[in-house]
């Protein structure tokens, strides 16, 4: 135990997270079994450590962050290791990628009976169902998703701002406003392309080549996260990196799934739930009509954020298509986001048609008045003409 104290020590003496992830405020911290979902890279070590940091001494032997990576835990369970914590006083317990652990569900189940004392906030993949899957946990955890830089946090890193985030309805009803009080301090067009190409995901900030370890990153989403959590054998990984490698060059359309299927020699029923997989991974968005769903097939699949697009195929960037890609990013959170019989229109929360224009190119646009039109090559915006950055202050 003593060890694990002093690891907690030295990473929470030396964690500094440059940005304040407003999910900090919206967990209910009162809650005694907290479930923190997100990709790889987005920052949920990070995440954990600045909560202890904030919330407790360095010393505090009342809270400890514990990593399922020790080796320690190989054939140990959580609740053997949580009851030990407990009995010396312990009361909050952050318990670092939890999948690791084979029957971690069950042992958190025991925790949550045996400890009634105790609070455990574990992180995971994003590729977890945790109630569904896990119905030992049902009514107990509140799960929570952590995402990659919004654009906002991105923008105030770089500048030193503490810009707000706005809801969707405060930015359609007030964006010339919002603008006016953003660009006497700053010009998002100055830093737009950097958060494009790099800007989601935190790991930007390190001394290594970024496409480099966002390759890396991805390869662990789909050979870890995916195969492990989905318990897929590894002779399938080709089959589930080429589908990946496919879908992303094709860019956003609707999938051929004959073709896919036939490419990776497998399926139409199994190209589907690879597909879906990849997205639970947080690789790629899945558009449906509206009123339609998996197991239906999408009417558009694009990759999940920009950063990606740069780092699979950098040699055959559409504009366009980067631009709709962030649109649909910036909206997944809190939104829901079908294709419309058009394709380059979009219906947010089954009413809002929403169409993604280059200002510099819309002499012959006919804007329509129920159609909200994203414009991106501008800073401004004009009635229910909105500058696309200002989505990336959603959250």
């Amino acid at each position: 135990m003593e060890a694990f104290f002093r690891t907690h020590s030295y990473l929470i003496e030396h964690t500094n997270a440059p940005v304040r992830r407003q999910l900090m405020d919206e967990i209910n911290w009162d809650d005694r079994m907290i479930g923190i979902k997100g990709t790889r890279g987005v920052g949920k070590t990070t995440f954990l450590l600045q909560y202890a940091k904030e919330h407790f001494d360095i010393y505090d032997r009342k809270c400890l962050y514990v990593n399922m990576n020790n080796f320690y835990f190989q054939g140990r369970g959580i609740a053997d290791f949580a009851g030990k914590f407990y009995k010396q006083g312990g009361k909050v317990l952050l318990i670092d990628q939890v999948f690791k652990e084979p029957a971690w569900s069950k042992e958190l189940r025991k925790c949550y009976d045996l400890y009634p004392g105790l609070k455990i906030v574990f992180t995971g993949s994003s590729v977890m169902r945790l109630k569904e899957e896990n119905p030992e946990l049902n009514n107990i955890v509140k799960s929570y998703n952590l995402r990659g830089f919004s654009f906002r946090e991105f923008l105030n890193l770089q500048t030193g701002n503490s810009f707000r985030s706005y809801t969707l309805e405060e930015i359609l009803n007030n964006h010339e406003q919002i603008v006016r009080t953003i660009l006497p301090k700053v010009s998002p067009l100055q830093y737009f392309q950097d958060y494009i190409h790099h800007g989601f995901y935190p790991f930007f900030l390190e001394h290594r080549n970024f496409s480099e370890n966002l390759l890396k990153t991805m390869n662990m989403n789909t050979e870890v996260d995916i195969l492990l959590i989905k318990q897929i054998e590894l002779k399938y990984l080709t089959k589930i990196k080429k589908l990946f490698y496919q879908l992303a060059v094709n860019g956003p359309k609707a999938p051929n799934i004959s073709q896919l299927a036939n490419d990776i020699e497998t399926s139409r029923a199994t190209v589907m739930n690879y597909i879906k997989y990849l997205a639970d991974a947080r690789l790629i968005n899945i558009i449906y009509p509206l009123g339609e769903e998996f197991p239906k097939k999408p009417s558009k699949v694009m990759l999940h954020n920009t950063n990606l697009i740069y780092a699979i195929y950098p040699i055959d960037i559409n504009r366009q298509d980067v631009m709709e890609t962030f649109f649909v990013n910036s909206l997944w959170k809190d939104h829901k986001v079908n294709q419309t019989v058009r394709d380059n229109v979009y219906l947010v929360d089954g009413e809002k048609r929403f169409r993604i224009v280059d200002a510099l190119m819309t002499k012959n646009i006919r804007f329509q008045p129920g159609t909200i039109y994203a414009r991106y090559n501008t800073e401004i915006g004009n009635g229910n003409q909105i500058p696309l950055w200002l989505l990336g202050f959603l959250y």
